[in-house]
């Protein structure tokens, strides 16, 4: 197993398998790289199937044993069930999507080895779902969580982005998770640096606050030291990044692009590095840089002032700075950070 040089050991990663998708989230950031999606038609630049089963044979390699597919919307990947079903047995694989392609492939997925699935929904409410998500899938999305359930993938994770839009909605999201068999939820905290708009944040403090007077109790998870909330039969943890060091110096993933670039950190650009033509011996050497190279982005690439603001660390100021991703696109996103 490889480990960077803060002590952080690299167990899993997560692979975009296109930037293609067929919702226009206002707050998504496509695994922090922008807004690129094209058209819907596939691309040429995306990993094939073989691209992506080489990559991850290698990985396993360094002990790797756990993989997200991720998008953009990966179900629009037509060959997903035959990546899932070529992924190394050793690795837990799970799949964040949003949800409208889940009908109908829900069991092949499980029969091809799928083990886990997050489902981005951020709201109840049909109309408020189209102005967030920019989609009337609505229904579809509801669809797609009932055939995950059914075909085993419990409990199934909504993932909600918690910000301006959303936060009227979390108190009925959170009952809904509480009296539905099967589902988890995970709030996911606004990330500005990556989509722009600081003035959709909210205080996720708050949102803490609130569960703990409502949850029947309380624990912190070793990764990242999140805490889970549970209340009735439900169960629901927060996502914090934002600002948040004891975050960055608990990852453990590192993140390949759709077009086959490995990326050591969600919230830079400036550490892409392509694995060429995608050989075994260039995606080894090219994993061995990228883990050599991470950084956490709080506390270690930007550092509080004496005015307590964050600011670039001096040591990296030969790098670009951090993309902001003034625009939309992957959701899960987004969640950049969901597990």
């Amino acid at each position: 197993m490889l480990t960077d040089d803060f002590g952080r050991e690299v167990t899993g990663v997560r692979v975009s398998l296109t930037d293609r998708c067929n919702f226009d989230c206002v707050y998504c950031h496509n695994e922090g790289l922008g807004d690129t999606r094209g058209p819907m038609e596939p691309s040429d630049s995306e990993m094939t199937a073989d691209d992506v089963v080489r990559f991850l044979e290698v990985v396993e390699e360094f002990d790797v044993d756990a993989v997200k597919f991720t998008g953009g919307e990966p179900m629009l990947r037509s060959d997903l069930e035959e990546i899932v079903e070529r992924t190394p047995d050793s690795m837990e694989t799970s799949l964040t999507t949003n949800g409208t392609f889940l009908p109908g492939r829900a069991e092949a997925l499980v029969d091809a080895g799928l083990e886990r699935v997050n489902v981005s929904q951020d709201a109840l409410d049909p109309e408020a779902f189209a102005e967030i998500t920019e989609s009337g899938a609505y229904d579809r999305v509801m669809e797609g969580v009932q055939a995950a359930v059914d075909a085993g993938l419990t409990p199934v994770k909504l993932n909600m982005v918690v910000f301006e839009h959303t936060a009227g909605y979390v108190e009925e999201m959170v009952n809904h998770v509480a009296a539905e068999e099967g589902l988890q939820l995970q709030l996911i905290e606004y990330m500005p640096e990556l989509t722009g708009h600081p003035e959709w944040n909210i205080d996720i403090g708050r949102v803490h606050d609130w569960l703990a007077d409502l949850a029947d109790r309380v624990e912190r998870r070793e990764m990242h030291g999140r805490r889970r909330y549970f209340v009735g039969d439900g169960m629901v943890e927060i996502v914090d990044p934002v600002e948040n060091e004891s975050f960055c110096a608990n990852c453990h993933r590192v993140r390949v692009t759709h077009e086959g670039y490995l990326k050591g950190c969600l919230n830079r650009n400036d550490d892409l590095r392509s694995m060429g033509e995608m050989t075994r011996a260039e995606i080894r050497e090219t994993f061995r840089e990228t883990v050599a190279e991470r950084v956490p982005y709080y506390g270690e690439y930007l550092v509080r002032n004496d005015d307590d603001e964050w600011v670039l660390n001096e040591t990296y100021l030969d790098a670009p700075a951090p993309a902001t991703g003034e625009t939309d696109a992957d959701a899960e996103a987004v969640a950049s950070s969901d597990d």
